[in-house]
């Protein structure tokens, strides 16, 4: 591959909140890119990324051989970005995560690729209590086996326009008097902006030296969950209380809330990613991050204003809370 003279890559899953800014960053650069999603409609919207003809989405289920191999052909590079937070029917963490990246990197190398791009998550790890991480750990063991000079990315919690992390508290603070702070709060996490993380899986594809490592991608700061409330609450403008919830009830909120998945309505909270909140999620000690890809971190305040905004009572343009602004003086 030649950073002057990009190719044809295949980007797995490429119509989702992160997919959709690699998808840009990628066609910026001047790669033809290949979507590869189970629902092509979806994807259309990814079209005016590009010139006309850059890209083009086509269908494709990561649990067929086949299908991954005809989304494969012809390309010189791919980016496997198939993941879910909540099993749903045949979306099962092991399909997923596990499965699904097998798949690909086993056709990516028989098709003898010159890089293949796996996005895992930091707490990736075989003997979790979760089976979000254990899946995410075995999808990475996975694809070492089959293509052990596979780029390995492990973010922590992503944040940016449409995600689902911010967006997800805020909206509950629309709601709820209250919010939950479980486990009491002290949760650690390492957020990194959306466009961060394009921009290294951009280099990961695209660097030489890249080849056969791993790299966890976090923000410059660390937060707890508590800091994460009331950064939201601070950015719109409300003044919910926070009640601390110790994670046995937690688990049993999420074990009858996540039912809502079988009748197809995302939950709002799941016993694993309760269980999830049970461990911190920052980046490893003398882990390889974002600083080795040549990527400055954007901190979570330069870029959560420009989205919670439409959460305040006020709307955009409500610079004190609704309930606390001056009234109109004769």
């Amino acid at each position: 591959m030649s950073e002057a003279a990009p190719g044809l890559i295949t980007v797995f899953g490429g119509s989702g909140f992160v997919g959709s800014q690699v998808v840009q960053d990628l066609a910026r650069r001047g790669w033809r890119i290949r979507v590869a999603v189970r629902r092509p409609d979806r994807a259309y919207k990814l079209q005016t990324s590009g010139h006309v003809g850059q890209i083009q989405a086509v269908r494709c289920d990561a649990a067929d051989p086949a299908q991954v191999e005809a989304a494969l052909r012809g390309a010189d590079a791919a980016v496997n970005l198939i993941g879910v937070l909540y099993e749903a029917g045949a979306r099962s963490f092991q399909a997923m995560h596990v499965d699904a990246a097998r798949n690909i990197a086993e056709a990516a190398a028989a098709a003898g690729l010159g890089r293949l791009v796996h996005i895992s998550a930091i707490g990736a790890n075989p003997e979790s209590g979760s089976a979000y991480a254990r899946t995410k750990a075995a999808g990475e063991m996975a694809v070492r086996e089959a293509k052990p000079d596979a780029v390995i990315i492990r973010p922590s919690l992503v944040f940016g326009a449409g995600d689902g992390f911010l967006n997800r508290f805020a909206s509950m603070a629309t709601m709820a008097p209250v919010l939950p702070l479980i486990g009491g709060g002290s949760t650690r996490f390492q957020p990194v902006y959306v466009g961060d993380v394009a921009e290294a899986i951009l280099h990961a594809v695209e660097r030489p030296d890249a080849a056969g490592r791993t790299f966890e991608l976090g923000g410059p700061a660390v937060m707890t969950m508590e800091d994460v409330l009331k950064l939201v609450l601070r950015e719109t403008r409300r003044r919910n209380g926070l009640v601390p919830l110790p994670f046995f009830p937690a688990r049993m909120i999420g074990s009858f809330a996540q039912l809502t998945a079988l009748v197809g309505i995302p939950p709002f909270l799941t016993r694993d990613q309760v269980v999830s909140l049970e461990s911190d999620n920052v980046v490893a000690q003398g882990a390889e991050g974002l600083a080795e890809l040549g990527v400055e971190p954007t901190g979570i305040e330069a870029i959560a204003p420009s989205y919670l905004w439409r959460y305040r009572r006020g709307g955009q343009f409500s610079e004190r809370p609704a309930d606390t602004a001056a009234t109109v003086q004769a």
